[in-house]
């Protein structure tokens, strides 16, 4: 098998080894990049040209990106490794860590921390030594590790700030994730010697095989049945990290025994409704969600709520939502269709789910509130309004999918709205 160090260069500059090196730093952020593609990506600059900034960016991007979630990886290693006097200096800022004062953080662009860790892979990130500890002063030394577990951490980070070994390490603990509900109690009755009530059939019965005499009462209790979970899960653009995070987690969920779920469905939207509920079924879950990604044909791309919910409680909902079925809907909710069909959709689909429960990374935000259309249209027909941007806000679910009055943030958000 070829690798990239048996590449036969051409002779002509240091342009052609410097996008071998672009590809290398590619591949180490995650994109299927094999020396096939990095022969192309020098032929085709020979091809077009470098004079201009943007036409060497979209030669390259043509070269080396094959799925719309690379998108955001190869902006950002691009824009560090090509032309940027400061790209350095940002990528250690980076990876450093830092004892940060009263200053405010400036979180991290998407992809960002990816394209750094690629980029510096193997470097040699010298730091200044510690000065000398002046003579009858004791040194402290601080374990920065120590002070917070590092899977306590994770559960707080968000998930498009993650690395890529943050990201394995997320998914491995979102496999342990677990999402317990509570039976619910059903018209039917189940024979029980202990039970409160009589069974006046069974007791009968019992009778006639007797001769018609009764010689004790037959006692049964109130049955059990096991809802269903429905998710609808977002893949748009600024929803695809979280949607895969999410996905994970469900596919946890779907596969673990003991937890009550009658039966998980599985839908994802961007501008199109999707079901990929079998694929969930896949004990492995990558060849699930690999097999869910082909499916869904609209990854990173535009969204249409109001319409895919329409398609959901047409085509759906009566298979779906019976027997008191919990529903989880992971969107921003940043939707520009018509508002008033968006409404009338989550009005229905409120109106048949037992507990409608909403997930919204922007609630990540200190200071966000429901200014944009649609979220105002959809924020009054939910049951609970919660953050869906971190391993701990998923492990918030199980309080309220459990609790009927855990409405999350949706008290505040509608306050604002009237305010």
């Amino acid at each position: 098998m070829a690798r990239f160090a048996d590449l036969d260069l051409p002779e002509d500059g240091q342009i052609s080894r410097n996008i071998l090196w672009f590809a290398r730093a590619l591949r180490k952020a995650g994109l299927p990049i094999g020396p096939g593609r990095v022969i192309d990506a020098i032929h085709a600059v020979q091809a077009v040209g470098f004079t201009e900034r943007r036409d060497f960016y979209w030669t390259l991007h043509a070269c080396f990106v094959s799925r719309p979630e690379h998108r955001a990886v190869f902006a950002q290693v691009f824009r560090l490794y090509w032309r940027d006097p400061r790209y350095m200096e940002h990528m250690m800022s980076l990876m450093l860590p830092a004892i940060r004062g009263v200053q405010e953080e400036r979180p991290a662009e998407a992809a960002a921390k990816r394209a750094a860790e690629a980029l510096l892979d193997g470097a040699n990130r010298d730091l200044p030594d510690a000065p000398e500890t002046p003579p009858g002063e004791e040194q402290v030394e601080i374990d920065a590790s120590s002070t917070m577990a590092r899977e306590e951490r994770l559960k707080h980070l968000d998930f498009e700030q993650m690395s890529l070994a943050e990201i394995a390490e997320a998914k491995r603990m979102l496999a342990r994730l677990s999402l317990p509900v509570k039976p619910l109690p059903s018209r039917r009755r189940v024979a029980s010697a202990a039970g409160t009530q009589i069974d006046a059939r069974a007791t009968l019965r019992a009778a006639m095989r007797r001769g018609g005499e009764i010689a004790a009462l037959a006692r049964a209790e109130p049955a059990t049945r096991w809802p269903n979970l429905v998710v609808l899960c977002d893949i748009s653009g600024s929803m695809s990290q979280y949607s895969r995070m999410v996905l994970h987690f469900l596919h946890a969920v779907a596969n673990r025994k003991g937890q009550g779920w009658a039966r998980v469905h599985g839908f994802t939207f961007g501008t199109r409704l999707t079901n990929i509920t079998r694929h969930l079924r896949q004990r492995d879950v990558d060849a699930a969600l690999k097999a869910a990604g082909a499916e869904a044909q609209d990854w990173s791309g535009g969204t249409r709520i109001g319409a895919c919910l329409h398609g959901f409680n047409r085509d759906w909902s009566r298979r779906v939502l019976g027997q008191g079925a919990v529903v989880l809907l992971i969107t921003d909710g940043l939707d520009r269709d018509d508002a008033g069909q968006l409404a009338r959709e989550m009005e229905r689909l409120h109106l048949s789910a037992r507990r409608l429960i909403w997930l919204n990374p922007l609630l990540r935000w200190e200071g966000f509130a429901p200014r944009a259309t649609g979220i105002r249209a959809m924020l009054p027909h939910v049951d609970a309004f919660r953050a869906g941007h971190s391993i701990a806000s998923l492990e918030g679910l199980a309080q309220a999918i459990s609790d009927p009055g855990d409405a999350g943030q949706k008290a505040r958000m509608l306050a604002s709205l009237r305010s």
